[in-house]
């Protein structure tokens, strides 16, 4: 699934005060389990989702960061109540520290969902916003977004499939 297939408009958000990472993880499971149907048969009402989507989130977190270096971090987890990924961006108006190998703290967020049995995709998707999120000219052009909307934009417009003219 393309990057821009993961991410809507909704699920692009500046967080003006982000506390710490974990508190960061809460908001990106908002997110992410906003207008997503509450699995069907499994039980889950929309705070129930979101629940799981935060708990799944914190559990690969403290496997190991999810901070790629550069202020970039992509929390993600699996879950089997959910059908297809999504994604979530958010930009942190403070740098979180989330123990990034270089040190640096966390101010993009990129935070996916995955259905359980997504096993290669979830490894191609990971893959995918690694590159996305190495091209420091995209940075810089998500970090200098004015608001939401150029930021959006930043985001979801066709410019972006390639890195480096963005």
């Amino acid at each position: 699934m393309p990057f821009k297939d993961l991410l809507s408009a909704d699920r692009i958000a500046i967080l003006a005060e982000p506390g710490d990472h974990l508190a960061v993880l809460d908001a990106a499971s908002r997110l992410l389990a906003g207008n997503l149907p509450a699995a069907a048969g499994a039980g889950f009402s929309s705070a129930g989702l979101t629940d799981a989507i935060g708990e799944s989130l914190r559990n690969r977190e403290r496997l190991a960061s999810t901070a790629i270096g550069h202020g970039v971090a992509i929390p993600h987890g699996r879950l089997p109540t959910i059908e297809e990924s999504r994604g979530a961006f958010l930009r942190l108006a403070k740098p979180v520290d989330f123990g990034a190998a270089d040190g640096q703290p966390v101010d993009l967020v990129v935070a996916m969902a995955v259905p359980e049995h997504y096993v290669q995709q979830h490894l191609q998707q990971l893959a995918e916003m690694a590159e996305r999120f190495a091209s420091p000219r995209f940075r810089a052009r998500l970090r200098a977004a004015a608001d939401v909307t150029e930021l959006r934009c930043a985001l979801l417009d066709g410019a972006y499939a390639d890195p480096e003219r963005t």
